[in-house]
């Protein structure tokens, strides 16, 4: 009987306390932020979190800002611990930690007057990978995924007055991650976007999704969640005082209900980025948004936007900080990417190959540059195990839960680069009905690079292509294949008569290193590379836009070339502090001809 009693009670302190459902809209509510400084401790043998024996140390050991008895043996103090700035990455920031990949203490407390009638909700952007939060000393939850959005109700666990949060910090690889062992970005790890802890009310407005209908112009169409209702006869009243909306809504069971009214917005597109000034009012509380009202959709080869034939004249772009090392977060790095990619003529990015910041998503509204955003189902990972699938299924929903909103978003992706075989198929058909029944209102693509090659004919023919709504094709002619010059002279066929998007093809040159166009490194290969590539674009028909790779110079540890990469993927069009080579002024020309080419 002892024995069970022991083994129940472990079984029950092993078993992980999940995040929250997600809030919509975290900025617009009342928060405390806690970015700023917080103590570390490097902690590569996990001694803080296991014993000798290897087992979870039921004393959390470094989850307490201190040991509780002075008289304990101390051999760790937060307080006179070194200081990182959250959000952030360690490896930019610690010249020590720079290729670190393990686990990291954070440590911070702050004061907070607790009031009786509000909840209390911990939330993070992100954290990469795992995440195991304690409040004052108390585990709150654990998260796993580094680059959505988790939050946990801490509202027992808070006290009026001084509190802390410790939090467990580990990006070590592995293979049923996802991403998973080798990828060809940094892995940089930490509290990389911002910290806030909401204070809301007991009876709150949750969730909320507003948009235009798939089949009506003229017709806005929603839903909302409140948290703890307490009737089912409540109402939150929708305002959008620019289109003379005063909508009472009243909730229904559990306290959702969908909504549709008539209504004539502006539509969003790149060349009039129309956003409304939104209310959602509930028990008092006032929610703010900005949200434009657009509708996408595929008829063959083709691609429209609000009704009009597009083309995507994009670039694709990783999360690292313009004008300094390290991972982007702020409004500040959002803005100058994006401001560069619409100077090259952009308008359109694709986020690879794992959802970006909130941040950067919100300046494409205002911008006006549609997005493609994409879970880090990446190469190999394994596909044949159910717990993996699990964790794609839960990155994409935490992708879709922040961003649906949001109207610059045109493009889900599932994947990329994966290979072709059965379980992947299985993985990825599932992955992409669960997209479709999350959301309905955007396009599911995927990029592929397992084109078959039959001398110079190059035919699309994976299955993956007759599942997705817009066929993604990563291609590197003149790079990792064949010369440049030949480039034209391949011939594309696809028969599943729907619209492809180049999602990548370049190479690498490193900025200020001329020669021959002959000669790989230099930025006359390249821009050569990119005036071929074009040319062999221009004679696929069913093309509807390119995403090349990639805007920017960007870390990665596969890239150890000295003096040339020094462990930077140099493909970008811009060095990693912002010059230009020749390639950017191809490609800004060619933008610049089919823009006026689709101008009316």
């Amino acid at each position: 009987m002892r024995l069970f009693v022991v083994i129940s009670f472990l079984l029950l302190y092993s078993l992980p306390i999940m995040a929250m459902e997600l809030i919509q809209n975290t900025q617009g509510r009342e928060h405390l932020s806690l970015d700023g400084d917080w103590h570390i401790i490097v902690d590569p043998y996990e001694n803080g979190f296991y014993d000798h024996r290897y087992r979870e140390s039921a004393n959390g050991y470094f989850r307490n800002a201190k040991p509780k008895a002075l008289s304990d043996l101390i051999e760790y103090d937060f307080s006179a611990s070194p200081k990182i700035t959250v959000p952030g990455d360690w490896n930019s920031q610690k010249e020590k930690l720079f290729f670190y990949e393990g686990t990291v203490w954070y440590y911070k407390n702050f004061t907070v007057e607790k009031i009786k009638e509000k909840r209390y909700v911990l939330h993070f952007g992100a954290v990469n990978y795992s995440a195991i939060v304690y409040v004052n000393g108390e585990k709150v939850g654990q998260h796993e995924g580094g680059f959505t959005p988790f939050q946990f109700d801490v509202s027992d666990n808070l006290k009026s007055g001084k509190n802390f949060v410790v939090v467990k910090v580990d990006n070590t690889r592995a293979r049923d991650n996802i991403p998973t062992v080798n990828t060809d970005w940094w892995n940089y790890g930490g509290l990389t976007r911002s910290v806030k802890l909401l204070a809301l009310d007991r009876q709150y407005l949750s969730d909320y999704s507003l948009q235009l209908s798939n089949d009506d112009n003229r017709e806005i169409v929603g839903w909302v969640k409140v948290t703890n209702a307490s009737l089912t006869h409540e109402v939150v009243t929708l305002k959008v005082p620019e289109l003379g909306i005063n909508k009472t809504i009243t909730l229904g069971e559990a306290g959702y209900t969908t909504f549709k009214f008539s209504a004539q917005p502006t539509l969003w597109s790149p060349e009039n980025p129309k956003l409304y000034n939104v209310e959602f009012v509930y028990n008092g509380t006032t929610l703010a948004d900005k949200i434009g009202f657009r509708h996408i959709r595929v008829e063959g080869e083709n691609v429209f936007l609000n009704d009009k034939s597009i083309y995507f004249r994009g670039i694709s772009l990783h999360e690292e900080a313009p004008n300094r090392e390290g991972r982007a977060w702020s409004e500040y790095d959002a803005r100058i990417s994006l401001t560069r990619a619409k100077a090259l003529g952009a308008n359109f990015i694709r986020l690879a190959h794992y959802p970006h910041n909130e941040n950067i998503i919100r300046m494409a509204d205002e911008l006006g540059l549609m997005v493609w955003s994409e879970i880090p189902v990446y190469w190999t990972i394994q596909f044949e195990n159910p717990q993996v699938y699990t964790k794609a299924e839960q990155q994409l929903s935490e992708m879709i839960s922040r961003d649906k909103n949001r109207a610059s978003v045109v493009l889900w992706s599932v994947a990329n680069e994966t290979p072709n075989h059965q379980d992947r198929y299985d993985f990825l058909k599932k992955l992409i009905s669960k997209a479709r029944e999350l959301d309905n209102s955007r396009l599911i693509t995927a990029a592929s690079d397992t084109q078959a090659v039959e001398g110079r004919l190059r035919k699309i023919d994976d299955p993956l292509a007759g599942l997705v709504d817009v066929i993604g094709i990563n291609t590197y002619c003149g790079w990792y294949s064949d010369k440049p010059k030949t480039c034209p002279s391949l011939r594309w066929q696809s028969d599943y008569n729907k619209p492809v998007i180049i999602s990548e093809f370049g190479a690498g040159a490193k900025h200020g290193l001329h020669g021959d166009t002959d000669e790989r490194w230099t930025e006359e290969y390249q821009a050569d590379v990119y005036k071929y590539n074009l040319a062999m674009i221009d004679k696929m028909p069913f093309v509807r836009g390119t995403t090349p790779w990639i805007l920017v110079d960007f870390r990665s540890p596969r890239r150890p070339l000295p003096a040339i990469q020094d462990y930077w993927n140099r493909k970008g069009l811009l060095s990693e502090t912002g010059e230009k080579k020749l390639a950017w002024f191809v490609l800004h020309d060619y933008y610049a001809a089919k823009a006026q080419m689709d101008s009316p």
